[in-house]
C-alpha cells in the first residue's frame, strides 16, 4: 500500500513537537496503508528526536534501532524511508547492497555509503549556508554590477593640483558634491533598472576564473575506489585556473558574479563541521536489496562473496570511524533501514551477527485492487492528478469517472498475476498505455475536454492485457 507520488513536507509540520501518531499521519499523506511499517519508522525516528534530549553521558550509549522491511517490489519501502527522511530533513543515502562485494572481487568499497552519505550531508549543509548569505550576495554582486555598468567618477584634477596659481576650495567642493550628487542620481537609476530586469540583455566585461581541474581515480583493493582525494587542497594554487576577461549579457554575469559571491562568503570549513555532524547524529542509510546477499558460508561460488559483504557491512552498522575527504565520520548513530523482498532467502538467512543489528522487523502487505484505487486518487500528488496537471498544461482536461478508476486498477492487478508482480509501478505503465494517444496529440486534441471512463479504459487496455506475450511489454 504505497502512493506513488512526490512534494515536500508541509512547512508548518515541525518534526521535533511530533508525536509518532503525526509522524504516521503525515507520512499517510504520501503512502498508502502499510500501517506497521510506519509505527516501527516513526517510533525510530521519535526515538532519535528523544535521543537529542538525553545527558550527553545517556546519550553516547544509546543505540538507533535499524529496522529490515521484508515485501515485494513496488509495496512501499523505499518510498516511506524517503518520506521519513525529508521530514527529518537528514541526509538520505539510498543504496543496494548487491553493488558491494567482499574485499578482493569487483565491486564497492562498503565505506563508500559513508562518504557518500557525507557529500550528501555538505550539500545539504552548503545550501542552507548559501540561503542565509543570500541576500547579501545579490546586494554585494550588484554594487559590483553596478560598477561596471557606471564606473565611479575620477577625482577633479583641480584638488590636487598644487601649481595651480588660483585655486577656489569652495567652488571645487562645491562642483564636486554635485558632481557626486548627480553621480549617485545616475546609480541608483540604474540599480532600479538593473532589479526590474530591463538591463538583461546589455553585454558587460567580467573577470572570470577557469576551473580546470583533473580528475585522477585511484585503483585499490576493490577496484576503481573514489578515495576522497582533494586534488586542489593538495596540490594548492596549481589547478586554480587562469583568470581571462569575457563579455556576457547582464542576467548571466549576475549568475556566475552570484555563485562567485557564495563561495566567498561561505566558510567551506564550518560546512564540513556541521555536516559530519549532521551526519552523525541524524544520517540515514536506506540498504535495498539486503536479501541479495542473504547466505551463509558454503566454501565456494559466491556464497563466499555475498556472506563477505555482510561482514564489511557489519562494522559499518555496528559502529565504527570511516575516513573521508572532510574528516572521520562515526557511524554509531547512523539509522539503518535494509529492505528486500526475500522471495528466495529469509531474513535468518543472514549471518547472526547482522541480524543481530536489525532488531525491528516490519512486513509490508501486498497491494490489492482497493489498495490501487486509493493509490490512483488519494495521496497529495495522486498519479491521476500528476496526468491532469500535465495535460492541463496544454489546454486539456482530464475528467476520470469512477468506473474508469476500477477498470485501471483492476487491470494493474490483473497484469501482476500473469507476469511479475512489480506493485504500484504497474500503474505507472498502465497508465501511460491508457493516455498514450492524448499525450501524443498534446495541444492538437479536440475536444478540450477529455472524459475517461471504463469503455474508453477497455478499448485501450483490454486487448493488451489479454494477450499474454503483450501483457510482459507492460512493464
Amino acid at each position: 500500500m504505497v502512493i506513488y507520488l512526490a512534494g515536500e513536507v508541509d512547512e508548518e509540520v515541525r518534526l521535533d513537537d511530533m508525536t509518532p501518531r503525526q509522524i504516521v499521519a503525515e507520512l499517510d499523506k504520501h503512502v498508502v496503508g502499510q500501517r506497521n511499517a510506519k509505527r516501527a519508522v516513526a517510533i525510530a525516528l521519535r526515538n532519535r528526536i528523544r535521543r537529542q534530549k538525553l545527558p550527553p553521558e545517556m546519550a553516547v550509549d544509546v543505540m538507533p534501532k535499524n529496522i529490515i522491511m521484508i515485501g515485494s517490489t513496488g509495496v512501499g519501502k523505499t518510498e516511506i524511508a524517503r518520506r521519513l527522511a525529508r521530514m527529518s530533513d537528514s541526509p538520505f543515502l539510498k543504496v543496494e547492497a548487491s553493488k558491494f562485494t567482499e574485499v578482493g572481487y569487483v565491486g564497492r568499497d562498503v565505506e563508500s555509503m559513508i562518504r557518500d552519505l557525507t557529500e550528501i550531508a555538505v550539500e545539504m549543509t552548503r545550501q542552507e549556508k548559501i540561503e542565509e548569505v543570500a541576500e547579501k550576495a545579490e546586494l554585494n554582486v550588484e554594487e559590483r554590477l553596478l560598477d561596471i555598468l557606471l564606473p565611479p567618477p575620477r577625482a577633479s584634477t583641480s584638488l590636487y593640483d598644487f601649481d595651480s596659481p588660483t585655486t577656489d576650495e569652495s567652488s571645487t567642493e562645491a562642483e564636486g558634491t554635485a558632481g557626486d550628487e548627480q553621480f549617485q542620481r545616475s546609480r541608483d537609476k540604474f540599480r532600479t533598472q538593473l532589479r526590474s530586469g530591463k538591463l538583461d540583455n546589455r553585454l558587460v566585461e567580467i573577470e572570470v576564473r577557469e576551473k580546470n581541474f583533473p580528475v585522477i581515480e585511484l585503483a585499490g583493493p576493490q577496484g576503481i575506489e573514489e578515495m576522497g582525494i582533494n586534488m586542489k587542497d593538495m596540490l594548492g594554487n596549481m589547478f586554480q585556473g587562469r583568470s581571462k576577461r569575457r563579455k556576457m549579457r547582464v542576467d548571466e554575469a549576475m549568475e556566475y558574479l552570484m555563485q562567485e559571491e557564495e563561495e566567498r562568503l561561505i566558510d567551506m570549513d564550518q560546512v564540513a563541521r556541521a555536516a559530519i555532524e549532521r551526519v552523525e547524529s541524524s544520517g540515514m542509510i536506506f540498504l535495498d536489496e539486503i536479501d541479495k546477499i542473504a547466505g551463509r558460508e558454503s566454501g565456494h561460488g559466491p556464497d563466499v562473496s555475498r556472506e563477505g559483504v555482510q561482514r564489511d557491512i557489519l562494522p559499518i552498522v555496528e559502529g565504527t570511524t570511516v575516513n573521508t575527504r572532510y574528516g572521520m565520520v562515526r557511524t554509531d548513530h547512523i539509522l539503518f533501514v535494509a529492505a528486500g523482498a526475500f522471495h528466495v532467502a529469509k531474513p535468518s538467512d543472514l549471518i547472526p551477527e547482522l541480524q543481530g543489528r536489525f532488531p525491528i522487523r516490519v512486513e509490508l502487505d501486498s497491494l490489492t485492487v482497493e489498495d490501487f484505487k486509493r493509490i490512483l486518487t488519494e495521496p497529495k500528488n495522486a498519479l491521476i492528478k500528476q496526468y491532469q496537471a500535465m495535460m492541463e498544461t496544454e489546454g486539456v482536461t482530464l475528467e476520470f469517472t469512477d468506473d474508469a478508476i476500477d477498470a485501471i486498477a483492476n487491470f494493474a492487478a490483473r497484469v501482476n498475476e500473469q507476469t511479475e508482480n512489480i506493485g504500484a509501478r504497474r500503474l505507472q505503465t498502465i497508465m501511460e498505455k491508457l493516455l498514450e494517444d492524448i499525450s501524443f496529440e498534446g495541444p492538437d486534441l479536440e475536444p478540450k475536454n477529455q472524459r475517461i471512463d471504463a469503455a474508453y479504459v477497455d478499448g485501450m487496455l483490454l486487448e493488451t492485457v489479454k494477450d499474454q506475450d503483450l501483457s510482459r511489454y507492460i512493464l
